[in-house]
């Protein structure tokens, strides 16, 4: 799962007794050689979705850690980018990465739950792989910021894969995962939130809808069906009213 060039045991041990910008503050220079980095298929995919359904002019990238997601942005948004991520080690790596051509980009340390971003900033908001930091009793929150800096007509756009069946592998690899999570966090201070299996498409769809915005579904093809014919990653587009 991990590269060499990768963090140890050893490393990932202590981060995950940190908190968790303190845990991302340690892991940020080889976040991108571990498993939890989203892959570049998926980066690609959604650019492509996101092409047809542009152009856009301002871009965020929420939670952007090394700025994977910024890439995806630079494709498809004309006028500016931005990463925000309360990580200011995550941010430091990718401001030493950051390409100069095409639109301007800028980092940002803020959080997610109070966008340091004046209202309809944005025409398009991008998140990848981060909602399992988040409570689900926060996610009302966390959509209603990302709706409040969204232009009239502008989109929140994210990734999201269907859950893996009961009789897979991966099922019980992720029950397992934050089953040991739940304990951690019961027996250490501080917590570290990061809980793959409570980020639901039916929970989300709701709440984005509660928040105000116009949900659609998209999907990503280039992933293929599952065995009742359902994509397996979707692109949830949940659009401003204009």
């Amino acid at each position: 799962m991990f590269s060499p060039e990768g963090p140890s045991l050893r490393e990932l041990a202590v981060q995950a007794l940190s908190s968790v910008e303190r845990g991302y503050d340690l892991l940020a220079p080889k976040f991108d050689h571990t498993p939890f980095r989203t892959p570049d298929s998926v980066l690609d995919a959604v650019a492509s979705a996101l092409r047809r359904l542009g152009p856009f002019g301002a871009g965020l990238d929420l939670c952007c850690g090394t700025g994977a997601g910024v890439g995806v942005l630079a494709r498809v948004c004309g006028e500016s980018v931005t990463g925000v991520d309360f990580s200011a080690g995550m941010l430091d790596v990718a401001r030493e990465r950051t390409v100069s051509r095409g639109p301007r980009v800028s980092w940002v340390r803020g959080d997610a739950r109070t966008l340091p971003f004046a209202d309809g900033s944005f025409d398009l908001v991008v998140s990848f792989g981060a909602f399992g930091h988040f409570l689900p009793r926060e996610l009302p929150g966390l959509f209603a910021q990302a709706r409040r800096v969204l232009r009239p007509g502008g989109c929140f756009a994210f990734p999201i894969v269907a859950p893996p069946r009961p009789s897979s592998p991966a099922y019980w690899m992720l029950l397992g995962f934050d089953a040991v999570m739940r304990v951690r966090n019961a027996l250490w201070r501080p917590p570290f939130v990061m809980y793959y299996r409570d980020f639901r498409l039916g929970d989300v769809r709701r709440e984005l809808e509660w928040a105000g915005l116009e949900v659609e579904l998209h999907a990503l093809r280039e992933f293929g069906e599952r065995p009742d014919g359902s994509p397996r990653v979707r692109l949830v587009v949940a659009r401003r009213p204009a």
